[in-house]
């Protein structure tokens, strides 16, 4: 992780903790079956921490960063009021797939490949978008270049506006781009750069994918968009309406927003801590900022042993948030 910048140097004494969260998702996602992570309530407003549990404290880090900066600073000021987003399809079904397209409201969808009948599952996805909508793909860096190039000939015949990380390294993605004229959408390769302001290799992307919590927070995000030099959409990391309303503060300050953004994702889990969740209607996010309600706080306790897990992990970002900061 690189060095903060000055204005996250200092915490304010009005940060506090303010409670945790544990909330069962719809269906499995990346191999977790629930979300979990910790409230945080400043003098700018709530802020959320929930990186995934396989992240190590100096990836964490960055998370706590932007929760910082979510309490203590004001979102910068918008340039739209409403966002675009795209529905969200899991490694499910072409059943199910076509039923969550079908009833997202939304005209571009992305769809999870690499694990079950991609094509069967795309398929049922571009039947449900209809020809004039927007289809793109993620393979979260599980194919290798020779693979990456077999597959994405194969579903090409569906219009795919792109592909996010089809391979590990940049250095890949420009093999496949010499290959395939699908574009490739980088999303790995920017948020797990040791330094996102400065990613060697960047021009192989056609598309930057930008998350608030990964990156350490709005401003940041607004950095490394423009450094990248490439259109950017704004993805969530499956997070409460909390977490979602930093995304959307993001997609709502960025110069240009030419793609849906991937902000429609609260459905996956099963609750929400706030009465006025950030559930898109029409395939569109209004931009606000939801507030907690503490009763649906309390009803998603997490278990004791999840608890003292967060905990740990917490101050294990704290930590190697300090360690940085200090110059260690």
């Amino acid at each position: 992780m690189e060095a903060l910048p000055a204005e996250m140097s200092d915490t304010s004494p009005d940060v506090a903790v303010a409670g945790a969260f544990e909330i069962p998702l719809q269906e499995p996602f990346r191999g977790v079956t629930a979300r979990s992570g910790v409230l945080m309530r400043g003098p700018a407003g709530w802020g959320e921490w929930s990186p995934f549990p396989e992240y190590p404290p100096e990836v964490t880090a960055r998370w706590w960063q932007a929760a910082v900066e979510a309490v203590t600073r004001p979102w910068p000021a918008p340039r739209r009021a409403e966002i675009p987003v795209n529905a969200i399809v899991p490694a499910v079904s072409a059943e199910r797939a076509h039923q969550i397209v079908r009833d997202s409201g939304c005209s571009t969808a992305k769809v999870k490949v690499g694990v079950g009948d991609d094509r069967a599952r795309v398929e049922a996805v571009r039947d449900a978008l209809g020809s004039s909508g927007r289809l793109r793909i993620d393979v979260n860096a599980t194919w290798d270049v020779p693979t990456a190039i077999r597959r994405l000939r194969e579903l090409a015949r569906y219009d795919l506006e792109y592909v996010e990380q089809p391979v590990p390294t940049l250095a890949e993605f420009a093999r496949v781009r010499r290959a395939v004229d699908v574009p490739l959408a980088a999303d790995e390769s920017v948020r797990m750069a040791p330094d996102p302001l400065h990613i060697h290799g960047i021009a192989a992307a056609d598309v930057v994918v930008l998350k608030v919590q990964p990156l350490g927070g709005v401003r940041r995000c607004l950095d490394v968009a423009e450094a990248a030099g490439r259109p950017a959409v704004v993805s969530s990391a499956v997070e409460t309406s909390v977490g979602l309303a930093a995304g959307v503060a993001l997609a709502a300050a960025l110069p240009e927003l030419p793609h849906a953004c991937g902000l429609g994702t609260l459905w996956l889990l099963t609750g929400d801590v706030t009465t006025d969740p950030l559930h898109p209607v029409g395939g569109v996010l209004q931009v606000r900022r939801p507030t907690p309600d503490a009763t649906l706080l309390d009803r998603w306790t997490p278990r004791p042993a999840q608890h003292q897990t967060l905990t740990r992990r917490l101050e294990a970002a704290r930590k190697a948030f300090d360690a940085v900061r200090s110059g260690r």
